[in-house]
């Protein structure tokens, strides 16, 4: 791959980050991690939505200014995805100041090229998606479906986008691009929303909402959400519409995969696609649309009291490093379904797959290797089996899964590949070999798994990079090897590893070791 560039939605900060937020950062960081395993140009983009009636609310019933909110929470975004690890090139802020200049001169090109106008409106204003909803958009009770609550009746004059002039060009994209929406299940539901398509409210009077973007030559109105807030995936980039833009844009859009909430996918492939087309710009490759994530198997609400954040599982457990969450959240859900977070599953589901499978079988190998060999590699015990060749094939179909975006599933490979290895083991059994003083078959089993666990640090560091970091420091493996040079044969001849460097890369959530409070 030549470039690749992938964006999350950005937050609203009306209030702090929770573990749903920290699902689609998660995901987005597992996919951007194996992608810079795959090629050298790439990008990470995230960030804050800081502009609404929602912040000016909130902010007024916390007696503080909506600047002095956003400031509060787009640092504890940034602070919650610095703990988990979620290592992003860029962190826009829509209230940014070369942010809204360059939306000012979006939205001025627009109403120049005919495509924004002036319209006075009345209709069904739903804040908390802070979009207009029709009739047909509500509940049979009229509420919102989304926030079960009923819209306000708004009556202003608005500038609109004419977003009725770029339908039929948005349809035949999707049904020419299968790809384009991820999972696919996901474009019928477009195409059915694009059939009663009208055009946008894209400004909003500032004596209702002051806190946006102030519309050029009128002061009178604020530029609404969508142009201001889809804009950022252009602007942190360094689009310029006289035509200047930085490198990056030359370099990155479009964007490779653009990950979002299923609840905003209208938003993302039918408004966004008519802006881009507006502005005479390339639409992204991919709209990668993820489930929610419910807790215990409720949707997460606060009158429920079930609103978890990012780093609280974390804490609660006495966890050091972010990967058992990580790992966790990253294989909750298949592609573009619902997941599920519990204690239970997170304690049962990390303590196997990564402390039991995984982090016993290296160490219990390298114990060996000290044991049997003082923690040398043999010349002999260097050769081709069929195990390496299933870690081979395991690139392969891992590789394949995050093509398409399937996060789960690439998981499920590697753990396959990590029980195979286990098994390799249970079958050849290397102590009975070295009991019945068999030693260049004992090495050659040993060496075997070791050459193994080289992949599966690499294929794991995505979900796992601290563990996948201390793998590799006791293989003396490099992490940073792209995985199409990866050859299963890293470990050469010679002395790998000491008995006092030989440490668990993960210990059980409930082991005695793991448990602060008693060491």
């Amino acid at each position: 791959m030549e470039k690749f560039f992938i964006t999350t939605a950005i937050d609203y900060v009306n209030g702090a980050p929770h573990i749903g937020h920290a699902y689609e950062k998660i995901l987005t960081d597992v996919i951007y991690r194996h992608f810079t395993q795959r090629c050298d140009k790439h990008f990470f983009l995230t960030g804050t939505d800081e502009h609404g009636i929602k912040i000016q609310k909130t902010s007024a019933a916390q007696g503080m200014s909506p600047k002095e909110l956003c400031d509060m929470n787009s640092q504890k975004f940034k602070d919650a995805w610095k703990a988990l690890c979620v290592d992003y090139d860029k962190f826009i802020r829509t209230t940014d100041e070369y942010h809204e200049k360059v939306v000012q001169k979006i939205f001025k090109k627009l109403v120049d090229k005919g495509d924004i106008y002036k319209h006075s409106y009345k209709g069904l204003y739903c804040s908390g998606c802070e979009a207009f909803l029709s009739e047909k958009d509500l509940t049979e009770d009229g509420l919102c479906p989304d926030h079960q609550k009923k819209p306000e009746i708004v009556e202003e004059e608005n500038y609109f986008f004419k977003l009725t002039k770029y339908k039929d060009a948005i349809i035949k994209h999707i049904k020419t691009h299968p790809e384009f929406i991820i999972p696919s299940f996901r474009a019928n539901e477009v195409l059915n929303q694009l059939e009663n398509i009208e055009d946008i409210s894209v400004s909003r009077a500032t004596s209702n909402v002051s806190w946006g973007v102030p519309v050029l030559g009128d002061s009178e109105q604020s530029i609404y959400v969508w142009i201001d807030a889809l804009s950022n995936y252009i602007t942190a980039l360094g689009y310029d519409i006289d035509g200047d833009s930085d490198q990056n844009f030359k370099d990155f859009w479009p964007a490779t995969v653009q990950v979002i909430g299923k609840d905003i996918l209208k938003f993302h492939s039918i408004y966004w696609p008519a802006i881009l087309m507006a502005l005479d710009l390339p639409l992204p490759e991919h709209l990668f649309a993820h489930g929610w994530i419910t807790i215990d198997e409720a949707k997460m609400s606060k009158s429920l009291g079930n609103v978890i954040s990012p780093t609280s599982v974390l804490e609660a457990f006495n966890i050091d490093i972010p990967d058992p969450l990580r790992y966790y959240m990253a294989t909750a859900a298949p592609c573009g379904k619902d997941g599920n977070y519990s204690d239970e599953d997170f304690k049962e589901k990390v303590n196997a797959h990564l402390a039991n499978s995984m982090g016993n079988l290296l160490n219990r190998t390298l114990s060996m290797l000290v044991k049997y060999f003082e923690g040398d590699i043999k010349p002999e015990f260097l050769e081709k089996n069929e195990l390496k060749e299933k870690a081979l094939e395991t690139i392969k179909s891992v590789k394949h899964h995050f093509d398409y975006l399937e996060i789960q599933e690439a998981a499920l490979r590697i753990i396959e590949l990590v029980d195979a290895t286990n098994k390799y083991v249970t079958d050849n059994a290397p102590w009975t070999l070295a009991k019945e003083e068999q030693m260049e078959k004992c090495g050659v089993v040993l060496t075997n798994v070791l050459q193994v666990m080289t992949v599966i640090a690499s294929l794991i560091y995505p979900y796992c990079p601290n563990i996948a970091e201390a793998m590799a420091e006791q293989l003396s493996y490099d992490i940073g090897i792209k995985l199409d040079n990866i050859d299963c044969e890293y470990i050469k001849a010679g002395h790998l590893i000491d008995k006092e460097n030989i440490k668990p890369v993960f210990l059980r959530i409930d082991s005695e070791l793991a448990d602060k409070n008693k060491k």
